[in-house]
């Protein structure tokens, strides 16, 4: 292209531009509101500048905080409670606000709980609550019985304190829980009027665990619930629904009995259960606690059925249950009844979350009712943990961003992640977000099961011990046993066809085999063409049916559907308390046997070592148990029966089993007989792995020696 050509593009291109500009200025020059100057040139405005159409990020964040909440303290009696005071210690408060001043959250030089405290927190006064406000949860006797403690003297206080379900109290008691009562309500309050974006609530005494009728657990008021009914009641046209999400590590007990039978408010609650062990230790705190009548589905306990849970298993129970219930739910505000005492650190928790893991859940839960939230403080007992803890959510209420968790690639628990699939299948009768994971959505479980082929519920675990008795017959005429005056299955136990004059018996006792199956993601349903049955305890049969040992086979059902209460750990016991009673001790040609044990069957085996003196046949125990929990020998019969079961025993575990994880250096209690740390997870794999080694410390008991050597 030539020079010229070149020049004539440009000049038609500055020629356009400058017709553009005038065109504009037309424009300007007829429209001057919307018009703006530029280096002494109209311009053509095509967004006016305007203020933010934004509410949440110009307000601050409300700070409930009274010194007067630390007079409610123990009357100490002893010089013990001088050095060692009590868990619920009134420096709890003090410790986060000073965190909070020394992070520049807020401003307070002398920390005596300024009304001005900086440019990011609000101060939001503490107020009693009323008595008509106290009564919208509690009875009038139990706020009667509070009152009268403002006018005891030490004698009658210190009754009052020894009488009470794990309460103090002094003449201050009363007026400290109300005014920890209303700061929630007024922390509430301030959220909802729109004075504040969040608040936190650093108040005590905590109040999860007081009932309508009873104080408990540090608590006399329920502040947290009391506060809810409050702003139900006061603001009904913009909060219709209330999510209370409680991540203390004790079970709310006072807040669930409140709301137990409204469907306005969805009360959550992540703690500590192990069986009703751990406080408070009722059955109200079971994951299948789900609510009554209108509140049916609107109640959730997420049970840890262990110790030493700690960030995985949180944000493991946030991203299945929690966010999927609460966005369902659609509340207009969110409560946090955040007690601290499953921080790292804290010795009643004996639980690893970590500030951060805080920080996340709190981040997740802003995302709910356009960031409506308040946060009111329940338990924690660690004051380090207490402050940091509450420091990283007071900064994401703020508006940080929360850190980076300290160990994200950590596992869960096993025992955790049963009890979350627990807790999903349960609710899945309530909430559509659980609907496809539950799986065979469309079956009813409450269908009545029977064992003709002809019906449509056929049990898969009968099946299974059919075919193996019709394998085991065609390939090594094996036969049933029957047993008298216990219901089971008839095929429960096979033996080898000449047992009777057999010199050296192999009794394997083992739960139904594992079934490995592809099912289908939306309706759960397994793919019978993809699934397969893997028992590896043939393996140990035709190990024993090789040697010319003889063989009794024990399959232990795992559930008889006729019968409710129907234990299958009770039941191998049972089975083989009757099996050495009426058959195997009047075996004539009889001289040696060895058990083999296979998930929670081998407890039967157990039981049986410890409630019978079978020492002058029984040569050796092997066991694999997989993940499942070990059982002691208890010796009924004679003491040493401890000694003889450590001696003569293998007992295989999984490599994360509990027993190794929460005891890394330190090996199981000899009663437990001689436990071993397998390389692998899984019970096939387990046995796959320790197989030789099996077989090889039962022929040494016999006396014998491997093919190998």
């Amino acid at each position: 292209m030539s020079v010229e050509v070149v020049k004539k593009e440009e000049m038609h291109t500055l020629d356009r531009k400058h017709k553009l500009e005038d065109s504009q200025s037309e424009l300007v020059d007829g429209h001057d509101s919307s018009s703006w100057q530029s280096n002494g040139k109209k311009k053509q405005v095509i967004v006016p500048i305007c203020t933010p159409k934004i509410h949440y990020t110009p307000l601050k964040t409300g700070l409930c905080y009274d010194v007067r909440m630390r007079y409610h303290a123990k009357i100490f009696t002893s010089y013990f409670e001088y050095i060692d005071p009590h868990p619920e210690d009134p420096r709890r408060i003090y410790r986060i606000y000073k965190i909070l001043a020394e992070n520049g959250l807020i401003k307070d030089p002398t920390l005596i709980g300024a009304d001005d405290i900086g440019d990011l927190m609000l101060k939001i006064p503490a107020r009693a609550a009323t008595d008509e406000e106290i009564l919208q949860v509690h009875s009038k006797e139990h706020l009667d019985s509070i009152e009268k403690v403002s006018k005891m003297n030490r004698e009658q206080l210190l009754k009052e304190t020894e009488s009470g379900d794990s309460v103090y109290f002094n003449n201050d008691s009363y007026f400290g829980a109300k005014l920890s009562c209303g700061g929630v309500i007024e922390a509430c309050k301030a959220v909802v009027e729109g004075r504040v974006k969040n608040s936190i609530a650093v108040v005590r005494p905590p109040g999860h665990h007081a009932e309508p009728e009873a104080a408990g657990g540090f608590c006399l008021f329920s502040n947290v619930a009391v506060a809810t009914q409050n702003i139900l009641k006061n603001y009904p046209e913009s909060v219709r629904r209330i999510l209370i999400l409680d991540w203390d590590i004790h079970h709310g007990n006072g807040t669930q009995k409140a709301f137990y039978e409204d469907d306005r408010v969805l009360y959550i609650s992540i703690h500590r259960y192990e069986g009703g062990k751990y406080y408070p230790g009722t059955i109200h705190g079971r994951y299948d606690q789900v609510g009554e009548s209108k509140g049916a589905g609107f109640n959730c306990n997420i049970t840890w059925p262990v110790a030493e849970v700690g960030d995985s298993e949180y944000m493991l129970a946030f991203e299945e249950v929690v966010m999927p219930m609460a966005r369902e739910f659609r509340p207009d505000f969110v409560i946090i009844s955040s007690g601290f005492d499953a921080a790292e650190g804290d010795t009643i928790g004996r639980c690893h979350v970590s500030p951060s893991c805080y920080g996340h859940m709190t981040h997740m839960l802003k995302s709910l009712a356009r960031g409506n939230m308040c946060v009111a403080l329940e338990g924690g007992y660690s004051l380090d943990a207490i402050a940091k803890s509450a420091l990283s959510v007071a900064k994401i209420l703020i508006g940080e961003p929360p850190d980076e968790l300290p160990d994200p690639k950590k596992t869960p628990k096993i025992e955790a992640v049963e009890m979350i699939n627990k807790v999903i299948r349960i609710q899945s009768k309530h909430w559509n977000c659980f609907k496809y994971k539950n799986g065979n959505a469309g079956y009813k479980f409450n269908e009545e099961i029977t064992e003709s082929l002809i019906s449509r519920t056929f049990p898969l675990q009968k099946a299974i011990r059919e075919e193996q008795l019709r394998q085991l017959a065609k390939n090594y005429g094996f036969i049933t046993l029957p047993l008298n005056e216990i219901e089971v299955p008839e095929d429960t136990i096979l033996c080898s066809p000449d047992i009777f004059q057999e010199k050296t018996i192999i009794i394997l006792v083992h739960d139904t085999p594992e079934i490995w199956a592809a099912g289908d993601t939306i309706t759960g349903l397994i793919d019978p063409s993809t699934s397969i049955i893997v028992d590896s305890t043939l393996d140990f049969l035709k190990w024993a049916v090789d040697r010319k040992y003889g063989v009794i086979d024990v399959n232990v059902p795992q559930s008889l559907y006729e019968q409710d209460n129907y234990s299958a750990m009770i039941t191998a016991q049972e089975i083989l308390l009757n099996l050495w009673d009426n058959f195997i001790k009047f075996l004539p040609s009889i001289a040696k046997v060895a058990f083999i044990g296979v998930g929670d069957a081998y407890s039967g085996i157990v039981h049986l070592l410890g409630h019978r003196d079978t020492r002058t046949l029984v040569k050796s125990s092997v066991s694999f148990v997989g993940r499942k929990p070990l059982k002691p020998l208890v010796p009924l019969v004679d003491e040493s029966l401890s000694d003889w079961y450590f001696k003569n025993s293998l007992v295989f575990t999984d490599k994360n089993h509990p027993c190794w994880v929460d005891n890394e250096n330190k090996k199981p209690r000899k009663k437990f007989g001689r436990v071993l740390r397998c390389e692998s997870d899984g019970l096939s794999s387990n046995m796959q792995e320790r197989f030789e080694e099996g077989t090889d410390f039962i022929l040494d008991s016999f006396e014998e020696w491997s093919d190998s050597d």
